[in-house]
């Protein structure tokens, strides 16, 4: 698996990249913005990690570069504690994933093989799709529709959209989608499951603030309600 970590501080890229060898990753670095998009479109590498702060261009701009022309994963790096309005900036740029300086190492591969976990999910592990002439989601090509038009969803999203899918009808509780989609890592992240949820409405609801889909139980956590066909 190939990694590029984009970061100007050399001393942080360095690290990062020494343990992703040991790891076993083929790593790229960069240590700019525009120096990380020319090895994402020269070497396509599986995941990506972006410092937020750069000069030039900074990262949320790379990310939203790398998002018009592919799916790959991508984590954030921010010096400054996250907020949730930070989530939801990152989202719509397109990322999956923050991580908060300083880095502690072992998290930081722990969260790198969770996030590419996540973008691995094939078909196998659900038969069916779904498709009720709304909402039609292709397990088979990863594709998701809305009202006949293809949307782009992370892969965190996809994951989490398929989780409640398979769910349909029961509540998932905040922790079982904590474990199931982002992995044991992320149990104590419990604004995660919430900010998702909101972005993921946004997309795929024909009214987010009205959803028919993917309802909240208080206090417990979401269902998803299939619909009758249209």
């Amino acid at each position: 698996m190939k990694i590029l970590v984009v970061d100007d501080e050399q001393a942080i890229r360095d690290a990062l990249g020494r343990k992703l060898r040991r790891e076993g990753y083929t790593v790229f670095l960069g240590g700019s913005g525009i120096e990380g998009l020319r090895t994402f479109h020269a070497e396509r590498p599986d995941l990506v990690v972006l410092d937020i702060v750069m000069p030039e261009m900074d990262g949320l701009t790379v990310c939203q570069r790398i998002r018009e022309v592919a799916e790959t994963p991508i984590m954030m790096l921010s010096a400054n504690a996250i907020t949730e309005e930070d989530i939801v900036l990152g989202l719509n740029a397109g990322a999956d994933e923050y991580l908060i300086k300083p880095i502690r190492l072992n998290e930081f591969v722990a969260r790198i093989q969770a996030l590419l976990r996540r973008s691995q999910m094939t078909s196998s592990e659900s038969e069916f799709g779904y498709n009720d002439g709304y909402l039609r989601i292709d397990l088979q090509r990863r594709h998701v529709y809305v009202a006949g038009a293809k949307i782009h969803l992370t892969p965190t999203e996809f994951k989490l959209l398929i989780v409640l899918m398979e769910n349909s009808g029961r509540v998932v509780t905040q922790k079982e989608l904590l474990e199931q989609v982002w992995g044991p890592e992320y149990i104590d992240d419990i604004y995660y499951p919430r900010v998702y949820i909101s972005q993921l409405r946004r997309k795929v609801e024909p009214d987010a603030a009205n959803p028919t889909y993917i309802l909240t139980e208080h206090r417990v956590g979401y269902r998803f309600e299939k619909q009758p066909n249209v």
